[in-house]
């Protein structure tokens, strides 16, 4: 299948040639020759250059062919040749000897070919030298008939039906003439299809190529060729033909239809435009244009030179259309069809075209030259103009031969476009009486114009009245009411009579109360139009129209004609009026023509007759001229003989006489002259109708022409006769009454100088048309269904098919016109010109509508014509429809707020009829935070459109874009309305109310990013989590990182650039990150930050240093000086002393990224940098990094805030809990601290003695990155807020000002007690580790436990796991568990080892104490790997062998030779150093001053000295010693505990329902005996040495006798079987309870039992068991036991805990009866003691007996 842009598959080489042999096989060779060319290749074999083959193509029977191989040695060195002559008998060649030949040297050998018969031969020759052998073949062939051909040859792609060519070498590569004869089918051919080959001749073969259709052709042609065609070979001809495809450019579009517009155009002249035919496919394609529904019996106006041509692919022809109008102020239209060949569409252009014609005017209607003498002579100016862009081409019809009084230069003359011309009018009076002419003005295209010209002659005799242009006015008023005919005497007297009144205007007029009709007819006459006017004047009397109305003297013939040897004719002057005329002719003194007499009297209602003379002066020309004369009434001639108004102007009648002086056989001249046009087309109207046409002289000689009116009696043409003198022209008038009967075409001959030579043919159409127009389709108009309300618009198409401009109107009745519309509703069509009509159906009810709107339609220039008229039917369709969705509600999910998300609404109509509909959406956001109102908000869902149609039954897109500013769930509710386009407005109005369509559903996010966990290494590994946590603010990051960004912040999505300030205040958040302290040149403190993304949407994150933020700064602005902070912050940034790495990532919905961020101890003192936190398209935090490096001999205590906030505690209680505060040794040294107590004190005196703030411990010691507790007691009196501050004093270190706050609050006031909580429950620490520090081997499964709110001498027990998660390596883990006096932390086992792999179960036991207090516990792990140790005591074992190979080896030495060296160790060099500093101390008493540094050394803060030369060699020397190895430095697992302890009534109160969960330890504790022993670093009780080995030794001697005694062997055994007791000599512990206790027991139970049954004792006694604490310390170890064992097997996965449980079935209760089932009868009475509740015990029974009866069950 094709496409448009078709791929042809046919991408070969166009010739790939191949020989063809008898068999039809291609070889690899073109031919012979290229055979022998092969051959003659030389090859080299061995060394040898030589020829692979030699072949014999050219030979006969009974003959010798020899031809030479040469042999040429090209190898370095002497070559030997034997060789092995031929082993056939046809090849021959010398003896075999050897060929030498030296490197370079050539050497020949002969071989002689000798046919015997007439086949192929082929042998070869041996040759073999040292390095090996190879041959030469030896070949002779039979000369073959041998045609080469290419394989394949592609032709051009090709239109369909078009055709291509190409053409490709036949070749004879043999030696034999050739004859071929070609095969090939349809749609190819070649040529010449056969023809002779001469021996190595070539032949040119065309291939045509045909296609009749769109396919890829491959045809194979065959081509026989050899002596009776024994051969053959074939070339595959392939070829691709396409559809092509032309369009139009350059041209208009309207109405879906190609245009070329012309606009207006002059008569007369020639525009030309053009168009394009563009051939977008990718083949050539032919072309043809042509008319189209040309109008008949119609010049033609456009005119297109190029009717077909062809377009190559993607090129384009430029076509010239010329528009030549030839009538003005009309409209034309054509129609040009463009035909493709082969193509499947054509193109249709109409060509329209306005002309316009010349507009001209005269500056004055009338010229008065008042009155001149008799001989005398005035002159006067007019100018004409013409205002149009047309040319004017205008002839005074007057003569200018000087028989006329009036002359006008120039006569006649063309005025071109908006061109002016000043006319200069003359006046010679022949006879005194008064002279008026109307002398009309002939345009081209145009009715004439009149100039009026009037003027006076006196005499000394006779001086008639004055004639003005006032008496013209009032003569027109007269001939109007027909009062002209009438003497001036005859009116004076019925004006004298009454007969006749005066107007206003001082005009004549009947009386208005005549009751007889008076002499005078009032009728007034129809007023002419100038052409008629100008026409008539040259209509002879005796025609069948007659006379013409209102003349008053008329002339017979009005023209002569003196042709043959007619000298003289006569004419007659007839008088219509009723007064006596005097008549006057004008003379021309030099003319050929006189007229006799040239002055009469003619009676009223008389005519005269009068003799022309044609006497011409030179023979063989030609003569013309125009005769004049003036009519008057006689009374007129004296002024006195009438009234003034009554003066009456006289009438001028002219003869028109020609003529010719040629002898007989005289040739007349030849015309030269220009006839615009020959054909004059009237208008198709049964009226009377004009057209002019222009006869010009372009010739040196003068022009006649004469018309014979018999010879067209159809046809009127005025004048018939005359002369037009060389380079005028004269303008035809013809008139005629087109008529139904008459033929298409009339005729009319003009002759031409008076010759039948010389005769040019007039055509003139004068056809009466019928009006009639053409309707698309067969007059019946369906609309598609269309919905109630709606409209539905249809194109009809118009056409006026005649040649009659045609007005048209629509009618459609009533109620129909509130259904059906039409526009436009009226118009005028031109001649064969199209309009479309907009039909517009608006149902009002649901039914079939059938309408028969009519169509009227007339001509535009006939007013009383019989109008046509016309029907046409209308079908439609009305129903009712609705807009669906696929899916109800559509939900987007999370979109990110601040961007926008697309989706498609597809809106379905299965209906019949397209609905037009809008839509409105309607938005609701539900889970906006408190305070937010979002009633403002603009709705976040946008429509692309909100109105539109449907189509019937199918569906329309709608995409709606949503952009969401808030983290909350959206709601949009999308309905829609079914409109209307009967409304006013924007043409829409809605039908119905809004329906649910659907609705959209999504919820806004931003960036979301959290920090899950923080783990510390180097100089702050020494801190806990919580400690981190705190530090670095991490609660209210997470609280900030979850809020809604800002408006700026949500539009940013990479970091923007901020100032050089020091702290940027463009962030509103700004947290501190402190990275603690850390001595100078200690490892960095290195913090891992682990950031998760808990959102749904990846989250981009970037840590920005104020390098990446920083702006270039112009040279002025970059002159100013730096502050201190300035250039603090710039020593940071210089020796990157704050790093982040990665620095910047993004992170998917759920994915973590591990984030270290370090801090390097370079410098000392405190290092402060601004780092922003930005998230794309969410917050921006500003953190400041902060930390602080200490000089490695100073005491420091690191305070994160200057300032603690102890938890709020109840007034009125009687036992404050105690509270916690740390301090942290950042230093590298021990230090001792003292609080200040005098603020305490003081505090205590202001609130009446009362101790409101009590420091516990007010003095300690802290060990290098260690942390000591404050303990302290806040007991308020008052709800206030209480703070103090307190001085904390560091020994040889820096003092620190603390402010401890505190705040009371009443319980009653509150309603119910709510117990705050400690400080470390507030804050959210992970407990479970989620990042891991880098070599890290072992981690806890819990780093973090709360125990809550805890009872006081509660026990509290939680499991923990141990994991070595090295698959390789073994490590040991020790508990470093602080002793406190009143407290007891307790975790078993204490230490131990791990394989690689294993997990280790860790029982967490906190014994609360018996006051409230809260607490605090970082319970380190140490962590050492097996490889270190093993490392280290290798290490320490080969240092103590060399010290002590040191300590005891001596060393002889002679005189003058060295000692030998040995590795100092570190006891020696210290040694060393001490003396040395002691003899340096006591040299320099006195310390020089320290050298002058740089500024960084200032800013850093450390001085320098020079050290003396014995401090230099020790340092040398200390660099040098062998160090005892340290021990591996272990590492460090933080396991934080916090837990709040309340008294027991307390407890019970706040937390009755939670009393039963805890296990209250009863038995009762030894205290120490002084409380020096307990240290709080945990020593053993004997700290000497000495004491220490002596226990050692007993104990090892005690127990190495016990395992050596058979007895004590025995001893256990046999307590193996003893029953196990239920009293205290199974614990654990040792029994501090009194020694009587039991003794009173016995007798007791002894007593009872003599009164009471042996059950009842039994029962008794074990409830008295089940209440001694003994045995609920029993039970929870039991307890405790069984869920360490089903903790480690679910560890190990030995144990699925989740797992549902499975229903065992078990024998019928009968059949599992024993003999000792009456024995647990009493159980039930056990069971019901256990329930019973002694109101006398203890609190905490309650779950120790629930515990128990769990065991037993």
């Amino acid at each position: 299948m094709l496409t448009e842009k078709p791929v042809n598959t046919l991408t070969s080489d166009l010739l790939k040639r191949s020989p063809c042999t008898k068999n039809g096989q291609g070889a690899l060779l073109r031919s012979g020759e290229l055979q022998r060319r092969g051959a003659s290749q030389r090859s080299c074999f061995l060394g040898v250059e030589t020829w692979a083959e030699l072949v014999w193509d050219s030979w006969e029977l009974g003959r010798e062919f020899t031809k030479t191989l040469q042999l040429k040695n090209v190898h370095g060195k002497l070559q030997k040749l034997r060789f092995r002559p031929p082993v056939s008998q046809v090849f021959s060649t010398l003896l075999p000897h050897t060929i030498a030949m030296s490197p370079g040297t050539t050497s020949s050998l002969p071989i002689t070919f000798r046919p015997l018969e007439q086949c192929e031969y082929s042998d070869s020759i041996e040759f073999q030298s040292s390095m090996g052998t190879f041959q030469v073949s030896l070949r002779a062939t039979i000369p073959c008939h041998t045609l080469v051909v290419p394989e394949s040859v592609l032709l051009p792609p090709c239109a369909v039906l078009d055709s291509s060519h190409t053409s490709f070498l036949l070749h004879n590569a043999s030696k034999l003439q050739t004859h071929f004869l070609w095969e090939v089918n349809a749609p190819f051919q070649l040529s010449p299809e056969s023809g002779v080959l001469e021996p190595g001749g070539e032949c040119h073969v065309t291939v045509l190529f045909r296609p009749q259709g769109a396919l890829v052709y491959q045809e194979e042609a065959n081509c026989v060729f050899g002596e009776q065609g024994e051969s053959h070979c074939s070339v595959l001809l392939r070829g691709l033909a396409t559809y092509p495809h032309l369009q139009l450019g350059g041209v208009e579009q309207e109405h879906g239809s190609s245009v070329l517009q012309f606009g207006s155009v002059p008569t007369g002249h020639i525009l030309q435009r053009h168009f394009h035919i563009l051939n977008p496919s990718s083949v050539s394609a032919s072309f043809r244009l042509a008319y189209v529904g040309r109008v008949a019996l119609q010049g033609p106006v456009f005119g297109c030179e190029v009717r077909e041509g062809r377009v190559a692919p993607g090129d384009r022809v430029r076509v010239p259309v010329c528009f030549s109008p030839q009538t003005p102020d009309c409209s034309s239209v054509e129609y040009l069809a463009l035909t493709c060949h082969g193509g499947l569409s054509n193109a249709l252009l109409k060509l329209h075209g306005n002309s316009t014609g010349p507009e001209v005017s005269l500056s004055a209607p009338v010229l008065d030259f008042g009155y001149v003498m008799l001989g005398g002579e005035a002159w006067r100016t007019v100018e004409i103009a013409n205002a149009a862009t047309a040319e004017a081409h205008f002839q005074f019809d007057m003569d200018a031969t000087g028989h006329s009084v009036f002359t006008i230069d120039p006569p006649c003359g063309t005025l071109p476009s908006n061109g002016r011309l000043t006319l200069r009018v003359h006046f010679r009076p022949q006879h005194p009486i008064s002279h008026h002419r109307r002398a009309p003005c002939l345009l081209l295209h145009r009715a004439p114009l009149f100039l009026d010209m009037i003027g006076t002659c006196h005499s000394e005799q006779l001086k008639p009245a004055i004639l003005k242009p006032k008496h013209l006015h009032l003569y027109h008023l007269h001939f109007a009411r027909g009062l002209t005919c009438y003497p001036p005497d005859i009116l004076s007297t019925m004006l004298a009579e009454g007969k006749l009144q005066l107007d206003q205007e001082g005009a004549l007029t009947l009386p208005k109360a005549a009751v007889e009709c008076p002499p005078v007819a009032d009728t007034t006459l129809p007023e002419m139009s100038p052409m008629e006017e100008y026409f008539q004047e040259g209509v002879a009397v005796g025609m069948a129209i007659g006379a013409r109305v209102g003349s008053h003297v008329t002339v017979d013939p009005p023209e002569l004609l003196f042709q043959d040897e007619s000298r003289s004719l006569p004419l007659s002057v007839t008088n219509h009026t009723k007064g006596r005329l005097c008549l006057f002719w004008t003379s021309a003194p030099d003319s050929p023509f006189s007229i006799s007499p040239t002055s009469c009297d003619l009676p009223p209602l008389k005519s005269t007759a009068f003799r022309v003379t044609y006497a011409p002066l030179q023979l063989n020309t030609f003569h013309g001229a125009q005769l004049e004369c003036f009519a008057l009434y006689k009374v007129l001639r004296d002024h006195w003989l009438a009234e003034e108004r009554m003066l009456c102007p006289p009438w001028c009648v002219t003869v028109r006489v020609s003529g010719h002086s040629f002898q007989p056989g005289r040739e007349h001249f030849t015309p030269c002259f220009s006839l615009q046009h020959p054909l004059v087309v009237f208008p198709a109207l049964a009226q009377v109708c004009y057209r002019t046409v222009l006869l010009q002289n372009v010739g040196d000689l003068p022009l006649t022409f004469s018309l014979d009116p018999e010879g067209s009696p159809f046809v009127s043409v005025h004048p018939a006769s005359g002369l037009v003198r060389p380079g005028a022209h004269q303008i035809l008038t013809l008139r005629g009454v087109p008529q139904e009967d008459h033929p298409p075409t009339l005729p009319v001959s003009l002759q031409l100088n008076a010759s039948p030579k010389h005769t040019q043919a007039l055509t003139v159409v004068s056809v009466v048309e019928t009006p009639r127009v053409a309707l698309e389709g067969d007059g019946s108009l369906f609309f598609k269904p269309t919905a109630l309300g709606s409209s539905s618009l249809r194109s009809h198409m118009l056409k006026n098919t005649s040649r009659l401009p045609l007005h048209f109107h629509w009618q459609i009745h009533r109620p129909e016109d509130q259904v059906l519309s039409v526009q436009p509703e009226k118009g005028v069509l031109q001649p064969n010109d199209a309009q479309v009509l907009k039909w517009s159906f608006s149902p009002l009810a649901e039914m079939l509508y059938t309408l028969r709107p009519s169509l009227t339609f007339w001509p535009v220039e006939a007013t009383g014509n019989r109008k046509s008229r016309l029907c046409i039917q209308v079908v439609g369709l009305a129903s009712t429809g609705s807009i669906q969705v696929k899916q109800a509600l559509i939900d987007l999910g999370q979109v990110l707020a601040g961007s926008c998300q697309s989706c498609d609404l597809p809106l379905i109509n299965n209906g019949p009829c397209p609905l037009s509909f809008s839509l409105e959406v309607k938005q609701c956001i539900v889970g906006l935070g408190q305070g937010e109102d979002c009633d403002r908000d603009a709705v976040a869902l946008q429509l692309d459109s909100h109105r539109g149609m449907v189509p019937a039954r199918s569906k329309m897109v709608v995409r709606s874009t949503v952009r969401l500013t808030r983290r909350a769930q959206y709601c949009w509710t999308i309905s829609y309305q079914i409109l209307s386009s009967t409304a006013t407005g924007d043409g829409r109005s809605e039908l119905a109310g809004a329906q649910h369509l659907c609705q959209v559903k999504a919820e806004g996010v931003f960036p979301v990013l959290q920090v899950t966990d923080v783990r510390g290494s180097g100089g702050v590994e020494g801190l806990s989590k919580l400690q981190l946590w705190g530090l670095f603010s991490l609660d209210i990051l997470n609280a900030y990182l979850r809020r809604d960004p800002t408006p700026p912040q949500l539009t940013c999505k990479v970091a923007t650039q901020r100032s050089l300030q020091g702290s940027p205040s463009f962030s509103p958040v700004l947290l501190d990150f402190n990275f603690s302290a850390a001595p100078l040149g200690s490892e960095p403190s290195s913090v891992l930050l682990m950031l998760e993304n808990p959102g749904s949407i990846p989250v981009e994150w970037c840590f920005l240093f104020p390098e990446d933020q920083q702006v270039e700064l112009e040279c002025w602005a970059e002159s100013m000086e730096f502050s201190p902070s300035e250039l603090q912050q710039m020593k940071v940034q210089d020796h990157r002393l704050f790093s982040a790495s990665p620095s910047s990532g993004t992170l998917q919905p759920g994915q973590q990224r591990a984030v270290q961020l370090t801090h390097s101890h370079e410098f000392a003192g405190t290092d402060l940098l601004p780092i922003l936190l930005k998230l794309s398209h969410g917050r921006e935090i500003l953190l400041n990094f902060m930390g602080v490096t200490v000089e490695r001999d100073q005491p420091y205590v690191h305070f994160p805030s200057t300032s603690h906030t102890f938890t709020p505690v109840a007034i009125g209680g009687f036992s404050p809990p105690k509270q916690v505060c740390e301090l942290y040794n950042g230093g590298a040294v021990p230090l001792r601290y003292h609080v200040d107590t005098a603020p305490l004190e003081r505090l205590t005196e202001d609130n009446f003695g009362h101790s409101v703030l009590q420091c516990l411990t007010p003095r300690g010691e802290i060990q290098p990155g260690h942390t000591a507790r404050l303990e302290w007691t806040f007991s308020p009196l008052e709800t206030k807020t209480y703070s103090v501050d307190v001085g904390v004093h560091v020994l040889e270190g820096d003092s620190a000002l603390v402010r401890f706050e505190g705040r009371g609050w009443d319980s009653r006031a509150a309603g119910e007690i709510l117990l705050a909580e400690f400080q470390g429950c507030s804050i959210s620490v992970p407990s479970t580790q989620r990042v891991a520090l880098p070599g890290q081997l072992v981690f806890l499964s819990e780093e973090w436990v709360s125990l809550g709110d805890i009872p006081v001498c509660s026990r509290s027990t939680r499991l923990l796991f141990l994991t070595n998660v090295s698959c390789t390596e073994r490590v040991f883990y020790t508990w470093n568990l602080p002793q406190l006096h009143d407290q007891q932390v307790q975790v078993v086992p204490g230490s131990g080892q791990l394989a690689p792999g294993q997990s280790a179960l860790c029982t967490l036991t906190l014994q609360a104490s018996g006051s409230p207090r809260f607490y605090l516990l970082d319970l380190p792990c140490q962590v050492t790997a097996e490889s270190a140790v093993t490392w280290y005591e290798q290490e320490l074992q080969q240092w103590e062998r060399e010290r002590e190979r040191q300590r005891d080896e001596f060393t002889l030495t002679e005189e003058g030779t060295a000692p030998p060296r040995h590795a100092p160790l570190e006891n020696s060099i210290q040694e060393g150093a001490q003396s040395a500093q002691k003899a340096g101390g006591a040299i320099r008493k006195y310390k020089t001053l320290p050298p002058i540094r740089s500024n960084s050394s200032a800013l850093v803060g450390v001085t320098c000295a020079r050290s003396s030369r014995a401090e230099r060699h020790a340092q040398k020397e200390v660099a040098q010693v062998w160090r005892r190895p340290e021990p591996p430095r272990p590492t460090l697992l933080h396991l934080g505990v916090t837990a709040c302890s309340h008294s027991a009534l307390e407890f019970q109160n706040c937390f009755p329902s939670h009393l039963n969960t805890h296990y209250l330890h009863r038995t009762p504790q030894l205290k120490p005996k002084s409380p020096c022993i307990t240290h709080c670093g945990g020593g053993s009780l004997f700290s000497h040495g000495s004491e220490r080995e002596i226990i050692n030794h007993a104990v090892s001697s005690i127990i190495r006798s016990l395992l050596d005694d058979p007895q004590f062997h025995q001893s256990l055994v046999d307590s193996s079987a003893d029953p196990v007791p239920y009293f205290t000599q199974i614990r654990s512990q040792p029994q501090h309870s009194s020694p009587a206790g039991m003794p009173c027991l016995e007798s007791e139970l002894h007593h009872e039992a003599l009164h009471e049954s042996e059950q009842e004792q039994h029962l008794r006694v074990q409830d008295t068991i089940r209440r001694l604490p003994e045995f609920s310390d029993l039970v929870e170890d039991v307890l405790l036991n069984t869920l360490q064992n089903l903790m480690t097997e679910a560890f190990l996965g030995e144990l699925l805990l989740t797992a549902r449980p499975r229903t065992i079935a078990l024998p019928p209760s009968s059949s599992r009866k024993s003999p000792r089932c009456s024995s647990r009868r009493p159980s039930r009475g056990t069971t019901e003691v256990e329930r019973s509740t002694d109101p006398m015990s203890p609190q905490g029974t309650s779950l120790e007996n629930q515990q128990e009866s769990d065991v037993i069950r």
